[in-house]
């Protein structure tokens, strides 16, 4: 008998990788589609990032590495926290995972039992409902909408934490909204963590470089919440590097031994040659950072200012990453040439795929049905050309 496990059967396929596969299925046949459904930097990795793995292979870095990762790169990590986020850690605090993903996933199986709860602002990132899910949790959602920036209150905070809340899981800059918690924010938001003993906060900052604001905040800065933080991140976004695969936790050493132990039996360490090519990413000039957040900040400005000329759609202004997540549901209802009815953002994003040609992902996929996500980690070019079809496919619908 073909049976998956319940385990299995309570996750949700990711949509953000099936609106990409299927956009990469149409090109496949000589169809024309411009994809902003992905969340990838379209740079290529910096040149001295990639001579440092070219090194690595030359000088034989190529057999299994610690489970919690080299003790230099972590170290690496030590020093980037204390320069750039003011923050004290040591390397027994610091476990580099394959891609930030999983080391998201280590916190959640790690500190989430079956029945507790992990409050989850909406919209969020398609993972964490799955992961804590996963982990026998219950996913708990608090609405934080367009009209509050997507940034959940302290207020709607405090009223959703129960006996049975492990985990906030907390992502700014903001997958899909690109919205950014302030300083002042997130020091309202710790001041209620600390008042719940057993609270503690999952910090994805994986897009702490690309900030149109200034300086990168931290929740774990203020008095008593590094001991309830685990901070997520890596070089993915900041050094156009997803496919390397290496992310990294900081958090209390306790959080990163239980997470060692688990990643111990299921990856082990991360890949050998990447990790030096990180080392490289912290330790070397940091020029392409700053080179690829203009870049994206000129994107931002005119996606936004061409979005905002669409009749119909409701635009904010995101304050970091590489995502506008519009509000649609004024196309709610609307018939397309052939008859069919857009009911969602799903149908909505399909509909600007088959007809226009651009790959969006409806924001169901992130719980804020009313919303879309573009990506503009792409080309300037890319960017008018695809809210141009937008524009025009949108005009049919009636």
């Amino acid at each position: 008998m073909e049976k998956l496990s319940n385990r299995l059967n309570r996750l949700a396929p990711s949509a953000t990788l099936a609106m990409s596969q299927k956009s990469a299925e149409m090109k496949a046949q000589g169809i024309d589609v411009i994809n902003m459904s992905v969340g990838e930097p379209d740079f290529n990795t910096p040149d001295h990032i990639k001579a440092a793995a070219k090194k690595a292979i030359d000088d034989n870095w190529s057999r299994y590495s610690p489970v919690p990762g080299y003790a230099d790169l972590r170290e690496a990590v030590v020093a980037k926290l204390k320069n750039e986020n003011g923050l004290d850690y040591s390397t027994d605090e610091i476990l580099v995972s394959n891609g930030a993903k999983q080391s998201v996933c280590n916190a959640v199986m790690a500190l989430v039992d079956d029945g507790e709860e992990v409050i989850i602002p909406t919209p969020y990132w398609v993972s964490y409902p799955q992961m804590a899910l996963l982990a026998g949790g219950t996913p708990v959602f608090v609405n934080a909408g367009f009209e509050q920036n997507f940034k959940i209150t302290p207020e709607q905070l405090e009223k959703a934490i129960t006996p049975k809340t492990r985990m906030l899981i907390l992502c700014s800059p903001s997958n899909p909204t690109g919205s950014v918690y302030s300083k002042e924010e997130l020091k309202n938001i710790a001041e209620v963590v600390l008042r719940h003993e057993n609270l503690y906060v999952l910090a994805d900052e994986i897009y702490e470089h690309i900030n149109y604001i200034g300086h990168h905040e931290s929740i774990a800065q203020f008095p008593g919440m590094k001991a309830r933080t685990i901070i997520i991140n890596g070089v993915s976004k900041a050094y156009a590097m997803t496919g390397w695969r290496i992310g990294y936790m900081a958090a209390p050493q306790w959080i990163v031994k239980g997470c060692n132990k688990l990643q111990g039996q299921y990856t082990s360490g991360p890949c050998s040659v990447s990790q030096k090519a990180a080392l490289a990413a912290y330790v070397e000039s940091q020029a392409c950072v700053e080179e690829m957040r203009v870049a994206f900040e000129r994107r931002r400005d005119l996606i936004v200012e061409l979005t905002k000329a669409i009749p119909g759609l409701e635009v904010n202004k995101p304050e970091g990453a590489f995502y506008l997540f519009p509000k649609c549901s004024s196309f709610f209802g609307k018939q397309t040439a052939g008859g069919k009815t857009i009911a969602t953002s799903s149908d909505l994003a399909m509909y600007l795929l088959e007809e226009a040609h651009v790959a969006t992902v409806g924001g169901d996929a992130f719980g804020d049905p009313d919303c879309f996500r573009m990506s503009y980690a792409t080309s300037d070019d890319n960017i008018r050309e695809a809210i141009r079809r937008i524009a025009e496919a949108l005009r049919k619908l009636k």
